[in-house]
């Protein structure tokens, strides 16, 4: 993955937070504002985009195999949650001013309709299917959700098919965001929903 600006060549150098404390250069970062008005102006015609982090993100085509596993988790979490939740796909979730990331599943608590205004800014599940992706689905999208304090967060690697689980969102020393709990559920296994502990949902039903 890579910004809309990076293929153009026109963002700024970024340079180590110590430099530009002291007067380096800084990137830009976008808010979600200027985002939708250069969407309104075509800028992103014909391309899939997420605001990251003030970055826009241009995200790879997907293949055969993404949007099957897609599919086949849009049937099993609307049947596991039920009503009271809403189960969305590659919609956005609104974070702050300079992040509105789009996953592949949110499994959110209300119905569609409390989302007439403005889009969800928590979830009790998100999910990413990651391919190519897959690296940074496990970096900048893991902090990026632990950060925002989402409790569970699921990446179906169909690479080696299976399922990474993330839960427990917790701040270090540092200040930087990550994920306590972390563990792998293969392909013959099944994974119970933190918010429906009673389901049993089998890794082998996502994969295509």
């Amino acid at each position: 993955m890579q910004s809309v600006l990076e293929r153009n060549n026109s963002k700024p150098t970024v340079v180590n937070p110590r430099a530009a404390k002291n007067g380096g250069p800084k990137a830009y970062r976008w808010t979600v504002n200027e985002y939708y008005q250069m969407g309104d102006l075509g800028f992103f015609n014909g391309k899939r985009v997420q605001l990251i982090r003030g970055e826009i993100i241009q995200i790879s085509p997907m293949n055969s195999p993404h949007a099957t596993s897609i599919r086949l988790l849009e049937n099993i979490l609307r049947e596991v949650f039920g009503k009271g939740f809403d189960v969305r796909s590659q919609l956005p979730m609104s974070f702050s001013k300079i992040d509105e990331p789009e996953p592949d599943i949110a499994v959110v608590e209300g119905t569609i309709r409390d989302y007439t205004d403005n889009h969800p800014k928590s979830a009790v599940l998100l999910v990413e299917v990651a391919d190519t992706s897959l690296r940074f689905d496990r970096k900048q999208k893991a902090e990026l959700y632990a950060e925002n304090m989402i409790g569970e967060y699921w990446i179906v690697n169909l690479k080696q098919r299976c399922l990474e689980v993330y839960r427990q969102p917790v701040k270090d020393a540092d200040f930087e965001f990550s994920y306590a709990e972390k563990f792998v559920v293969s392909e013959g296994e099944s994974i119970s929903p933190l918010a429906k502990p009673s389901a049993k949902i089998k890794v082998a039903d996502m994969l295509p």
